[in-house]
């Protein structure tokens, strides 16, 4: 459940109240005429169903509310409501395979940023997975796999390829690129003041590394995780699981492979810098396609399927035969008007 402030200009005030009124998944409606003062209008509130957000968002647009005034939504965490229920049971889909597309749009656009905040992550991420291939510890590695930002750019990519888009395109992959690249240097001048002091020596990646070559090493399990990682990936950021993203953090060798490349040019040993570009390379194109891919299905199936009928008709066909809930809900549906 999604709840929207909408600051209407006066003269739509009427064909939005009208619209949410009659709405599908809308419920909670609240409307305050003259009480919004920057942009001035009419404050129009509501609860809206994740499968009914899209629709609702695009009407409002069309009535060219955000124009002159504003749209803003968030997620309600809690509702104690039957008439939020019914809300949700009459939207077609279910809340987890419903897309917000505009939502999306709104987070990948901030993905795209290269912030202050983004390139620290990035360093601080690769120079301990570099540590952790000196000290062979794939604890450290694991840690840096999931300190490493740099997801929120390839999901932007996949948004960009989705919709078309080359300047997202663009600035995710500009994004990727400084991000990486300033990572990679810091952790290479790091690793060069370590080598007068003892740290570091030529033929540390030669030996006792076994633990962390898989680094080096790409090869088709490499892309499989990946591809599978895409998938998860973007699965999780859509359906707002964030917690999923862990997983996907540290399912991908990226930031492993950035920090053994920082290493292996401190040391030249360029057959370990290789190995580490083509595993950076392997994976990041594995999520991309796999992203895509999955945008484009959700796109497809929830157009295809998500609307076919209301949740809770649904719910009620697929549940056990002699289910006193489904018959009660079925009942109940057939007898309203």
């Amino acid at each position: 459940m999604l709840h929207m402030r909408v600051i209407s200009p006066r003269d739509r005030t009427e064909d939005a109240v009208g619209y949410l009124t009659a709405a599908t998944g809308v419920t909670n409606l609240v409307v305050l005429a003259g009480a919004a003062r920057d942009p001035q209008g009419d404050l129009i509130l509501f609860d809206v169903a994740r499968e009914a957000a899209n629709h609702v968002i695009d009407h409002l647009k069309e009535l060219r509310v955000h124009e002159d005034g504003s749209i803003a939504g968030e997620h309600v965490d809690l509702s104690l409501s039957h008439a939020a229920e019914r809300a949700e049971e009459e939207a077609p889909g279910d809340s987890d395979d419903a897309v917000i597309w505009e939502e999306l749009a709104q987070r990948v656009a901030d993905d795209c940023k290269v912030t202050w905040a983004f390139l620290a992550f990035m360093a601080i991420a690769v120079q301990i997975a570099a540590i952790g291939v000196v000290v062979n510890s794939p604890i450290l590695i694991v840690g840096a796999m999931v300190l490493g930002p740099e997801f929120g750019a390839i999901a932007a990519i996949c948004f960009g390829l989705l919709t078309g888009h080359p300047p997202v395109i663009l600035r995710a992959l500009r994004t990727l690129a400084v991000g990486f690249a300033a990572a990679i240097a810091i952790t290479l001048v790091c690793a060069l003041v370590s080598r007068p002091l003892g740290w570091l020596d030529a033929g540390m990646l030669n030996t006792g590394h076994e633990e962390v070559q898989f680094i080096v090493k790409p090869d088709r399990w490499s892309f499989i995780v990946a591809l599978l990682a895409g998938i998860a990936g973007v699965l999780s950021i859509t359906a707002g699981k964030s917690s999923s993203l862990v997983g996907v953090f540290i399912s991908v060798t990226t930031v492993p492979a950035a920090g053994y490349a920082a290493l292996g040019i401190a040391l030249g040993q360029w057959s370990e810098v290789g190995g580490s570009v083509a595993q950076l390379a392997v994976n990041i194109a594995g999520m991309i396609i796999a992203g895509t891919l999955t945008l484009y299905a959700q796109r497809f199936l929830w157009a295809r399927f998500g609307r076919r009928a209301p949740a809770a008709l649904r719910r009620t066909l697929t549940a056990p035969p002699g289910s006193p809930r489904g018959a009660g809900r079925l009942h109940g549906r057939m007898d309203e008007p």
